[in-house]
C-alpha cells in the first residue's frame, strides 16, 4: 500500500467520523448514505492534488465523470431524504444492534462505509499514479461509465416522478427503464464502476488488475447486500402487485419483459 492510498483512507475516515458524531445528535445513521459519494470522491480529489503527476487525458476524463456521479448522487439522495428522518433500513439495524447502537454505528456503519468507499476509489487512485497513452480500453471504459451514469440518472428521475404522482402507496413502478429492469439504477451504478475498472486497465494493463476488486465488490454489494437483495426482502408484502411485476421483469440487467407473463 503506497502513500497515496494511505492518505485516501485517512481522507475518507476524516469525513466519516464527524458525520458519525452528527448522527448521534440527530439519531440518524442514514446520514452515511448522504455522504457516500463524498467518501468516494474526496480521496481521489485529494490524491489528484498531491500526487505531483499532471493529469493526462485519461485522468481528467475519469475525474470529471467521478465528479458528475458524486454531485448528482449527493443531490438526489439529499433531496429524497430531506426531512424524512432515519431511513427504515437503518431503523431496523438500530433495533437489531441495541443497546448502544450509536457507539456501534461508528464501525458498523460509518467506519465500514469509509473503508468500502476507499476501495471503490482504487481504480481512480491507481490511474493518478500511472500516466500512459490513451487506449481503446480507456474509450470502452469511459463509454461504459458514462452510459451507466446516464442510466442511473434517468432511472432515478423516473422513480422520483412516479413517487410524486402515485395515488396508491402499494403501486409498483413499472414504466420506462423500470419495465425492463426491477433495479435499473443499480445496474447503471455497476456499469460506472466497471467502466472505471476498465479504464484503470487501460492505464496499467494487468499490473492494475487488482483494481477490479472495486467493481467486483460494488456489483456484489448491489446484488447481494445493500441493493437488490435487501430491497426485495419484503417488498412483495408491502406492494401486492410486485410478484407479478417480478415474474415478467429482469431483476438487474435490462431486458425486454417476458411475453408469457404479460397476459
Amino acid at each position: 500500500m503506497n502513500e497515496l492510498n494511505v492518505i485516501g483512507l485517512l481522507v475518507a475516515s476524516s469525513l466519516a467520523i464527524p458525520t458519525w458524531a452528527l448522527s448521534l445528535k440527530l439519531r440518524d445513521a442514514s446520514l452515511a448514505d448522504r455522504i457516500w459519494s463524498a467518501l468516494v470522491a474526496a480521496p481521489v480529489l485529494v490524491g489528484a492534488r498531491i500526487s505531483g503527476v499532471a493529469l493526462d487525458l485519461r485522468g481528467a476524463l475519469m475525474l470529471g465523470l467521478l465528479l458528475l456521479w458524486a454531485l448528482r448522487l449527493a443531490a438526489y439522495i439529499g433531496m429524497r431524504n430531506w426531512g424524512a428522518g432515519e431511513d427504515r433500513r437503518y431503523r431496523a439495524m438500530r433495533a437489531r444492534h441495541e443497546p448502544h447502537f450509536g457507539i456501534k454505528s461508528l464501525y458498523l456503519v460509518f467506519g465500514l462505509q469509509a473503508l468500502l468507499a476507499w476501495i471503490v476509489g482504487w481504480p481512480m487512485l491507481a490511474v493518478l499514479q500511472h500516466p500512459a497513452p490513451f487506449t481503446w480500453l480507456d474509450l470502452v471504459g469511459l463509454v461504459l461509465g458514462s452510459g451507466g451514469l446516464t442510466i442511473e440518472a434517468v432511472a432515478d428521475a423516473q422513480l422520483a416522478r412516479f413517487l410524486r404522482e402515485r395515488r396508491d402507496a402499494g403501486a409498483v413502478m413499472s414504466r420506462g427503464l423500470w419495465s425492463w429492469s426491477r433495479h435499473p439504477n443499480y445496474f447503471g451504478e455497476a456499469c460506472i464502476w466497471w467502466g472505471f475498472g476498465l479504464t484503470a486497465l487501460g492505464a496499467g494493463g494487468l499490473s492494475l488488475a487488482w483494481t477490479l476488486i472495486s467493481p467486483l465488490m460494488m456489483t456484489a454489494l448491489l446484488l447481494k447486500v445493500s441493493g437488490v437483495a435487501l430491497l426485495e426482502r419484503d417488498i412483495a408484502e408491502r406492494r401486492p402487485g410486485y410478484r407479478a411485476y417480478a415474474a415478467r421483469t429482469s431483476a438487474f440487467i435490462p431486458w425486454p419483459p417476458r411475453h408469457e407473463a404479460r397476459s
